[in-house]
């Protein structure tokens, strides 16, 4: 359980830095989701191929774990879609809603009875994220985006927790992020027609901060939280994750000095956020959840 907890907070930690790139890239979401999954699955073919893990499935089987990547591709769109429509801060706060989701779609999805420290839990965060929500209307095109994003990665973790019982992480991966890519290549004329971008090709440092997004923030990330994910409950995963966002923060103050923008209702509501995060660790440590 500590190696797993190990990974999962080092998982978090990569995390972090996902919106501060989302932020340095200057593509629209659109583009710079379909660079990352790109880069990723390029990435992560030649990696398993060279370590002779890479396993070749029927489309039965493809299509279950396929679709849970194209449920991470919405994700990925509508998180930047957040941080372009606010700022680093916002989005990733947003995001914090997961926990909220899972706790409900878990039990839905997995047919077990709702828990309800889950439930109180998740309402915590989500009291923190009204108080950011009213505290200025500018953001909240940014928070509902942020909003529709916590819930594609609560669908996310609580469909990959299934598909781990039947796969390795490493196929899993692979095939969740190359089906994602496939299904967003075949809607981005449409996409981009709708969302035009002043330019399709990213400039140098754009290039820098996607391959750095895709290798660390993506290839070791999410292969660290679905080795977490085999021993420690989804609805913990995506509590832990909610410290993503104190990370994000802290480095958006330093590197954009996003601070100036807020005001005391948003730290209120990170507080509550936080304190959800750890009650939750204090229940797993006394033994009263199974992780």
């Amino acid at each position: 359980m500590k190696k797993a907890f190990l990974q999962l907070h080092l998982s978090v930690f990569l995390a972090g830095f996902t919106g501060i790139l989302g932020k340095l890239i200057t593509l629209n979401e659109g583009l710079l989701v379909w660079y990352r999954l790109l880069l990723t699955t390029i990435t992560l073919f030649i990696f398993f191929r060279w370590q002779g893990t890479f396993k070749k499935l029927h489309w039965k089987d493809i299509l279950p774990i396929g679709s849970t990547g194209v449920v991470v591709a919405l994700h990925w769109l509508f998180f930047y879609g957040s941080i372009k429509y606010s700022n680093v801060s916002i989005g990733v706060v947003c995001f914090s809603l997961t926990s909220l989701f899972t706790a409900i779609f878990d039990p839905l999805i997995n047919r077990r009875r709702f828990d309800v420290a889950e439930l109180l839990l998740s309402l915590l965060t989500l009291f923190g994220i009204l108080l950011i929500f009213h505290f200025d209307t500018q953001y909240r095109t940014g928070i509902i985006l942020g909003i529709i994003s916590a819930m594609f990665a609560a669908l996310f973790t609580v469909f990959n927790k299934r598909l781990i019982r039947r796969f390795d992480t490493h196929t899993i991966t692979f095939y969740e992020l190359s089906t994602g890519f496939v299904v967003l290549t075949l809607v981005m004329p449409v996409y981009l027609h709708l969302f035009p971008s002043a330019t399709l090709l990213p400039s140098v440092p754009d290039t820098i901060y996607l391959l750095i997004l895709a290798w660390a923030c993506t290839v070791c990330m999410y292969l660290l939280s679905m080795a977490a994910l085999r021993k420690i409950s989804p609805f913990t995963v995506n509590l832990c994750f909610n410290l993503e966002p104190v990370y994000s923060i802290v480095l958006a103050f330093v590197l954009f000095h996003e601070n100036k923008y807020l005001n005391n209702a948003f730290y209120a509501g990170l507080a509550c956020i936080v304190l959800s995060v750890i009650l939750q660790m204090l229940r797993v440590a006394k033994g009263k959840t199974a992780g």
